[in-house]
């Protein structure tokens, strides 16, 4: 009897005033809360499931709603519907119950809330090695790689020259059909994917030779890239929609180049500079010289100073790697590392024993001596 009844507002904790995402909010929470299959066997939260679902039922409805808010209960008793199987029953609610148990269980009753849509294609990788000079000033280079485009044939249809894909009679172009379980709850209906056109919604009669009916093919493409200067090893070039092609009128996916670069025989690169080692001879370390330098451009004259000593090294700047996309340049770092003369003749080794004796040194190494008393001390 209509008097038994809870009143539906409070059934589903929400005032009167309630917006319809107010209601579905407070209902998806209680059908979780009650679900059969959250407590099993019990009797109660099975009726309190029951009570949820009768009173979602009218609130849901716009005009089953006005017709509580203004005659109660009596409004879907007989006469004015025939109480709670007067609008439907449980077993034959217009709404579909498969949305609910998607958010709780990932897809539940059988039906998932798969839709039909725009999908973008996959991104693709593809490696591209290049010289150390390449990468340090550009290049332009040719790659060649596979992809997934629609079939020229059928220009994607999947469908024979001179054929078209038919609406599916089953789901009529949905993709999805409506079915009905009967559950210890009643009769829920859910909804999944259609068999007949495997959700696509349509049915190809006369496949397209040339790509089977799948509307799409993978193949070969070549492509002119610009590989900027200063490019670095393990850095990457990214193609917007160079991808492969997207379905339903989906974006196509990106193409992505790694650079692999190959190392120098006399520079090393650590970010924009760049560092080398020259080998000087010993006069020119003790008199100073104006020697020749490895640079990106080629060889130049630059001159150290006197006294030089081995491992010292010169920064040059703006003469390392081209940052990327600007007008700025790394710095040059040159290290020297004095050559000690070898194979001299006697006439040689007395001019050395000559010049150590004027410079203090003497047979016994003025400087070695130097260096013990401040260790000792």
């Amino acid at each position: 009897m209509a008097e038994s009844k809870r009143d539906y507002y409070e059934v589903l904790g929400v005032d009167k005033s309630a917006d319809e995402a107010a209601i579905k909010r407070a209902y998806r929470s209680l059908a979780k809360k009650y679900h059969p299959d959250v407590n099993p066997g019990d009797k109660e939260a099975e009726q309190k499931f029951k009570e949820v679902n009768e009173a979602y039922a009218v609130l849901s409805d716009a005009e089953k709603k006005a017709k509580y808010d203004q005659f109660g209960h009596a409004a879907f008793e007989a006469g004015g519907g025939g109480g709670y199987g007067g609008f439907g029953g449980f077993g034959d609610m217009d709404f579909d119950i498969s949305d609910i148990f998607s958010s709780f269980f990932g897809g539940g009753m059988g039906g998932g809330s798969t839709r039909r849509g725009p999908v973008r294609g996959e991104d693709i990788t593809v490696r591209l090695t290049l010289s150390f000079e390449e990468a340090v000033f550009g290049v332009k280079k040719e790659i060649s790689y596979q992809r997934i485009q629609k079939c020229a044939e059928c220009s994607g249809s999947g469908a024979a020259k001179g054929t078209s894909p038919k609406t599916c009679p089953t789901c009529g172009g949905s993709g999805r059909i409506r079915v009905q379980q009967r559950t210890p709850l009643g009769i829920m209906q859910t909804q999944k994917a259609c068999d007949a056109c495997r959700g696509t919604g349509k049915i190809v009669e006369k496949p397209c030779e040339s790509c089977r009916g799948n509307g799409y093919v993978r193949v070969t493409k070549k492509l002119d890239v610009s590989i900027p200067a200063g490019i670095d090893d393990g850095q990457r070039v990214v193609l917007s929609g160079q991808g492969s092609e997207g379905r339903e009128g989906g974006p196509a996916g990106d193409l992505y180049i790694y650079v692999n670069v190959r190392p120098h025989a006399v520079f090393e690169r650590d970010g924009y500079d760049i560092y080398c080692e020259v080998p000087i001879s010993f006069t020119e370390a003790a008199l100073g010289a104006e020697i020749d330098i490895p640079t990106l451009e080629g060889t130049e004259m630059y001159q150290i100073k006197e006294g030089t000593q081995t491992g010292t090294t010169f920064t040059i700047r703006d003469k390392g790697v081209p940052v990327v996309n600007s007008k700025r340049r790394g710095n040059l770092h040159i290290t020297v590392k004095v050559e000690v003369p070898k194979n001299l003749n006697s006439e040689q080794k007395d001019l050395l024993r000559k010049f150590a004796e004027s410079c203090g040194e003497g047979e016994t190494g003025g400087n070695r001596k130097n260096f013990f008393k401040r260790f000792f001390k």
